[in-house]
């Protein structure tokens, strides 16, 4: 594979929310700094209310709000500096299918992220989180904890957006994607985020600390063993993944946030399969084997003990490599728009998937952008059927029938039935 993916920043948004308690007026406003009041003109339509007829201590939100520190967030860009070195993308050696799955996600979010199974100690986490180095930058809106656009009101937080549709101009600081790691032992709390119900209901005051969707928003969501993740948070990435949105709901506190992200999942299939209902939001499914040629298994032990023994040094020998395949990552974003697919390739691509028995239609549309992000990162403007043969089993394999007793088919099956079409 000529060029591989990746890019990597993680940009934390942290916050705090705090508010000035006063006695008991009947509207209280939101302080979100000690000692200072906001309200009204600044958050307009983020009002705590007591009701009629109920206890002083009843809260109704209509909106939410959060405020990052701006030093806190200028001073995280330079986090990489002082973070734990990664392992180069471009000195992963052989395990081509999975860096396209990678990189083809990075140049087309919309693809729908990938899921890495493979046998264990094949280099699936080390892959994934090389990719920080090779993530593109995009535009945020300065202090916000969402990551908002501040042109697509898509993934615009509720308050960026109505500061937008207010005529306010936002301002717009450059980063690059986010990777949020989700730990299997994590509580639904600091996933979703949580509200401090404690100081709702005894100072009158909403305080709303964001998750790790929130994080993860317009960046990327990894999950390491992802088949050991326990149900309840499987359900909350189905709600987040289906929706684009994730909802807080905490004593009649209901919040809101955009939560759209790139979600990348690795695991052993010897653990435990994936649910149906999450393996099928992936967009792409790319399979991990142990390499069995013994000079590629020398090459790979003696390029990890040239990393653990001065990963600086290791770093800058693969950094012209990094920067070429950095540049053209990012030339492939600016031209995916551009790329064309043929009528008659949208049609066969859709043959094989109803022959194939494919449930619904996100096959078809994984299948079609992944095959034009390919075009895209080959520098291509045009789809090719060579395209579509390299991408279609990746996004096929995972969504098709099979008997329980079976394991995920191995794509033999699509592409011989790729072949039949397409001949």
């Amino acid at each position: 594979m000529a060029s591989l993916l990746g890019t990597s920043s993680a940009i934390c948004a942290s916050h705090s929310l705090s508010s000035s308690s006063s006695s008991t007026p009947s509207i209280s406003p939101i302080c979100f700094r000690p000692g200072k009041i906001c309200g009204g003109k600044l958050n307009a339509g983020i009002q705590i209310r007591p009701k009629k007829n109920r206890s002083r201590h009843h809260v109704s939100v209509m909106n939410v709000a959060t405020e990052i520190n701006s030093t806190e967030q200028v001073g995280k860009f330079d986090s990489k500096k002082s973070a734990r070195p990664v392992y180069p993308f471009a000195a992963i050696v052989g395990q081509d299918e999975m860096k396209l799955c990678l990189l083809l996600n990075v140049i087309d979010p919309k693809i729908g992220g990938v899921m890495i199974m493979g046998d264990r100690g094949t280099g699936k986490s080390t892959t994934v989180r090389s990719l920080v180095d090779l993530l593109p930058e995009i535009e945020v809106v300065a202090g916000d904890p969402y990551n908002s656009d501040p042109l697509d009101p898509e993934f615009m937080g509720v308050e960026v957006r109505e500061r937008v549709e207010r005529g306010e101009q936002v301002p717009v600081v450059a980063t690059k994607i986010n990777m949020v790691d989700l730990p299997l032992g994590a509580t639904e709390d600091r996933v979703c985020g949580t509200i401090d119900i404690e100081k709702a209901l005894t100072e009158g005051v909403k305080a709303f600390e964001p998750g790790l969707l929130a994080k993860a928003n317009r960046g990327i969501l990894y999950v390491d063993e992802v088949n050991l993740l326990d149900d309840h948070l499987v359900d909350v990435l189905l709600d987040s993944a289906a929706s684009g949105w994730n909802t807080v709901e905490r004593e009649g506190i209901s919040i809101s946030h955009p939560a759209r992200f790139i979600l990348i999942g690795s695991g052993n299939p010897e653990e435990g399969e994936l649910r149906p209902q999450l393996l099928d939001r992936f967009g792409m499914h790319a399979q991990v084997g142990t390499v069995r040629d013994a000079d590629l298994r020398v090459k790979i032990v003696e390029e990890r003990a040239r990393f653990d023994s001065n990963p600086q040094d290791f770093r800058e020998t693969y950094k012209t490599e990094q920067d070429k395949l950095q540049d053209q990552i990012s030339n492939a974003r600016s031209n995916l728009s551009s790329v064309q697919i043929d009528r008659e390739l949208k049609v066969k691509i859709s043959k094989v998937c109803s022959e194939l028995n494919v449930d619904g239609l996100r096959g078809d549309i994984v299948t079609n952008r992944a095959a034009k992000a390919l075009a895209a990162l080959k520098g291509k403007d045009r789809v090719t059927a060579d395209d579509v043969a390299t991408v279609i089993p990746n996004c096929l394999r995972h969504r098709l029938r099979k008997d329980p007793l079976e394991s995920i088919d191995s794509g033999v099956l699509v592409s011989e039935k790729f072949a039949e079409v397409f001949s």
